[in-house]
């Protein structure tokens, strides 16, 4: 793979991160959804799993609704998987809770944006 790629690919994949987490905290639980592929599956430790993007848009419809807001991610990781792929780990935090990320596995398309295929998180309290 060349560094070119790599690099592209690095920053679709930050591109999408800011763009999810931009969306959150504007209370905009569609635009959360919009960085998910239509089958994207979500795994929302203790909350369950989730899978389709209207499913995962439900799930952030009332996590938003209950208030939280104001997510940041901290000392985020991106590990390199193909020249189309990569994951995303980090801790995270907000006004109402805090937890990890283990899994945002993000997907370049065709259009050039990454999108979440894979989405594993869990709320620590």
């Amino acid at each position: 793979m060349t560094g070119e790629l790599n690099e592209a690919l690095l920053d679709a994949v930050r591109a999408g991160s800011r763009r999810w987490q931009d969306a959150f905290n504007a209370g905009n639980a569609a635009g959360c959804a919009a960085c998910y592929e239509e089958t994207a599956v979500m795994n929302a430790k203790p909350f369950g799993a989730f899978s389709g993007r209207a499913d995962i848009e439900a799930f952030w419809t009332k996590i938003i609704g209950d208030g939280y807001s104001d997510v940041t991610y901290i000392e985020p990781e991106i590990r390199v998987v193909d020249d189309r792929s990569a994951i995303l780990s980090a801790k995270w935090e907000m006004n109402k809770a805090f937890g990890v990320i283990t899994n945002e596995l993000w997907v370049l398309q065709d259009d050039g944006n990454a999108l979440l295929r894979e989405d594993d998180f869990e709320v620590l309290g």
